[in-house]
């Protein structure tokens, strides 16, 4: 096998009009009925997505629901304990730097739901719970929206140094390095809490050089003109030489009247080692964005191939 991107779940930078991220706990009650049930898990999610997608397709721009299902490593030893795993699946623990630490925090199952219609997305995760709420407990669910343009809550374009759309496969899914999990991909999810009148106090120069771009064209700045610790200086990681990229999107979410408002990261990658290690550097510069917030949660999934998740709903991955 080779990767294929239509053999994977949709790990790709598309934030939605409407977006829904939904982190689930096992209760962990009966092992082989947990197994059970999320083996028709496996089998109904896929149906559902395919039913909705028929539903909410439009003439001039078919469907636009796209969701990933991911796996945690704990979650992972409980629901497979004698299958393999992914090469790079790990417990994500918490990352400590000079300043500023990004917590881990627990989390099983994950959805990344987005579609154009908000109804849609809350279709999918309604029939989703309807599976699943027997043997799981909601930890998180947040709603996230796009902003004006496709930018960031903090105003300024999202994800210039993601990779081009045709590009990003190579980035985001693994390849023949782990055979058995080919077209899965690694995703971090964060949760950020701005806080937005700090930031929105900064002149449009500061803010510049916080992020390392120009805020209105997206023109990046010279070296010079940046902070040391700017946000495309800090996230960026090397291997001799090289930069490694991931696909990352930064979604918006906002309770204003409660004053919560912050960004939902969510980083696909072919390679753990890769977010991991732009989280460390962000970390080790003091990334200028971890002034004004305060991250809420961590965690590590593994988003399984379609392939995989029809072996698992068949009773074939154990």
């Amino acid at each position: 096998m080779s990767i294929d991107p239509s053999r994977a779940q949709d790990v790709w930078k598309d934030v939605g009009e409407h977006v829904q991220f939904t982190v689930l706990k096992l209760n962990r009650q009966d092992q082989r009925h947990d197994q059970e049930v999320f083996q028709e898990f496996a089998d109904r999610s896929q149906a559902i997505v395919r039913s909705l997608r028929i539903r909410d397709a439009k003439p001039e721009t078919g469907t636009q629901l796209k969701v990933s299902i991911g796996i945690s490593n704990a979650a992972w030893d409980y629901l497979f304990p004698n299958a393999p795993k992914p090469k790079e699946l790990e417990t994500y623990e918490t990352l400590t730097g000079p300043e500023y630490e990004m917590p881990a925090t627990p989390g099983d199952l994950f959805f990344h739901i987005r579609a154009s219609n908000e109804a849609v997305v809350y279709e999918a995760i309604t029939q989703f719970e309807r599976v699943l709420s027997p043997i799981t407990t909601v930890l998180d669910e947040t709603k996230g929206f796009r902003y004006f343009e496709g930018r960031a809550i903090i105003g300024f374009i999202d994800g210039t140094e993601a990779p081009a759309v045709e590009d990003a496969a190579d980035y985001a899914l693994v390849g023949d390095e782990d055979p058995t999990f080919e077209n899965g991909s690694y995703a971090f999810a964060q949760k950020w809490q701005h806080d937005m009148p700090i930031w929105e106090h900064m002149t449009t120069e500061k803010q510049e050089k916080a992020v390392g771009r120009e805020k209105f064209s997206d023109f990046e700045l010279a070296d010079e003109d940046k902070f040391k610790n700017a946000h495309n200086v800090a996230s960026k990681f090397e291997v001799d030489g090289e930069e490694q990229k991931i696909v990352r999107m930064n979604v918006p979410f906002s309770n204003p009247a409660a004053g919560n408002t912050g960004t939902y990261f969510i980083g696909y990658s072919r390679y753990w080692h890769v977010t991991k290690g732009m989280l460390e550097n962000m970390l080790a510069k003091s990334d200028f964005l971890l002034t004004f917030s305060t991250l809420l949660s961590g965690q590590l999934f593994f988003i399984p191939s379609r392939d995989l998740l029809e072996k698992i709903a068949d009773g074939d991955f154990h």
